[in-house]
């Protein structure tokens, strides 16, 4: 409800009966004769409502209401007037008035449009409410999952957004890393500006300082011409490094001098410029061992752990991997267009989703369902749908309590898939040092990795 109101009117008795009229009904009025005492008034007391007369000395109501919306846009205005026009009304409400009232009215009147006024009021806020907190929660309605884990993970999102600190992001290939950096752009002060993702593993370490930070022009052979980093270009966002641990030390170098100092020097360049940008990186390599082995600076290590965010495999989400699953064949019935939509996954398909390990996690997920919506004959995914190596065991064993299919090489295959996957996971990603585990040579696991699909994107 509207608590305080200015009248603005040079008639003493308009002035008198709408100050005892809208003081009975709980309001709180301030009169003043003319608009320059509406300004200085205005400048010093908190108002809801100006009511003002469009005929005032020094000041007129009509130039009143537009300087008077340039300095508090919140305002409701209401403009009356004993000479009122159509075309003065028009005037007043194309200016930004509320409404208009031709005089001589009845208080009742007046208290009717304050009435309407209040309830437009309380849905513009209403209104603005739903979009900011649908807009605040849309990145965190990306990250599905209602088990333990993700709960957690998304509390954590929340916490961290808002503030300027560096995150490290852990987690199996896969999870959904660069999913929570978004989201922790999205949900932080600097949504408005850049988020710039860079794979670190993705460069030879000669071209990667060029691509965090610029180069001059001829600051080496290729360098034509000048070029910006993405440092500046991420200059008042966020700048998300993947695979942070394959960066190389020299770039170690240059990535900790700028945490620290806030500048940013091109290969090639004297001068440094300073940007604002908060890093965000990612890993799912265990970045300590590789400061034990030498492989990464302890000090960097340090400025990017600042706070870890750890996000969990599938295998370790239980009844996640159902809720993904139903929310890509959604999706992915509405990206493909089919006529038969697929609804659900029959039960022993859901039974060998539950019990795989996802090696290759939701990224693994997302792509085994396209391919079964895509191939789906019916409304439900059925077994022969899923990808083989998803399979396991499961096509003979849970078909009933006793096994129908006595196939040695399904069962072998099944578990090949299965040790190898573990192999790797323990190893996080070092096929040499998962082949000894496996007591196989690395060329018979690389050959068993493209044979069986494992996780064809892992990180060497």
């Amino acid at each position: 409800m509207f608590k305080n109101i200015l009248i603005a009117d040079d008639e003493a008795s308009i002035r008198h009966v709408l100050t005892l009229a809208l003081t009975e009904k709980g309001y709180a009025v301030r009169a003043v004769t003319n608009g320059e005492e509406a300004l200085r008034e205005l400048s010093t007391h908190p108002y809801q409502v100006l009511v003002s007369d469009v005929r005032m000395p020094k000041v007129g109501g009509l130039s009143l209401l537009g300087q008077a919306l340039i300095l508090y846009p919140d305002l409701t205005v209401i403009i009356m007037s004993a000479y009122g026009s159509p075309e003065t009304a028009l005037q007043a409400v194309a200016s930004g008035a509320y409404d208009y009232l031709s005089k001589p009215f009845k208080p009742e009147e007046m208290i009717l449009i304050l009435q309407k006024a209040e309830e437009r009021r309380r849905l513009v806020k209403e209104n603005k409410w739903l979009k900011e907190a649908i807009g605040a929660s849309a990145p965190l309605q990306k990250i599905k999952g209602q088990g333990t884990a993700m709960v957690k993970v998304r509390q954590q999102i929340a916490k961290l957004a808002p503030v300027n600190t560096t995150v490290l992001i852990t987690g199996e290939s896969g999870t959904g890393k660069e999913l929570v950096a978004q989201a922790l752009h999205q949900l932080s002060p600097r949504s408005g500006m850049a988020f710039v993702a860079l794979n670190c593993g993705a460069f030879p370490s000669g071209l990667i300082e060029s691509e965090l930070f610029g180069h001059a022009k001829g600051a080496f052979t290729d360098a034509h011409h000048a070029k910006r980093g993405l440092l500046t270009e991420a200059d008042g966002g966020t700048l998300f490094l993947d695979e942070v641990g394959e960066l190389p030390l020299s770039a170690q170098v240059k990535l900790l001098r700028f945490i620290q100092e806030g500048e940013v020097r091109p290969v090639g360049e004297n001068q440094a410029e300073k940007v604002d940008v908060r890093i965000v990186a990612a890993t799912l390599r265990d970045l300590s061992k590789l400061v034990q082995r030498g492989e990464f600076r302890e000090d960097l290590f340090y400025r990017l752990n600042v706070v870890n965010l750890h996000v969990p495999p599938l295998r370790e989400r239980g009844t996640d991997i159902i809720e993904l699953t139903l929310a890509f064949i959604h999706r992915f019935n509405r990206e493909l267009n089919r006529e038969t939509r697929v609804t659900s996954l029959a039960p022993d398909a859901e039974a060998a989703c539950r019990s795989y390990l996802w090696p290759g996690n939701v990224r693994e997920l997302e792509n085994a369902i396209e391919r079964a919506v895509l191939l789906a004959e019916t409304e439900q995914i059925t077994l022969e749908d899923l990808p083989e190596k998803i399979l396991g065991l499961q096509k003979s064993s849970l078909q009933g309590e006793g096994i129908d299919n006595l196939s040695l090489k399904l069962a072998t295959r099944s578990l090949e898939v299965s040790f190898i996957a573990e192999a790797l996971r323990r190893t996080k990603g070092n096929r040499t040092r998962a082949a000894e585990l496996l007591e196989v040579s690395h060329r018979t696991l690389l050959y068993k990795i493209k044979e069986y699909g494992i996780i064809p994107d892992i990180e060497k």
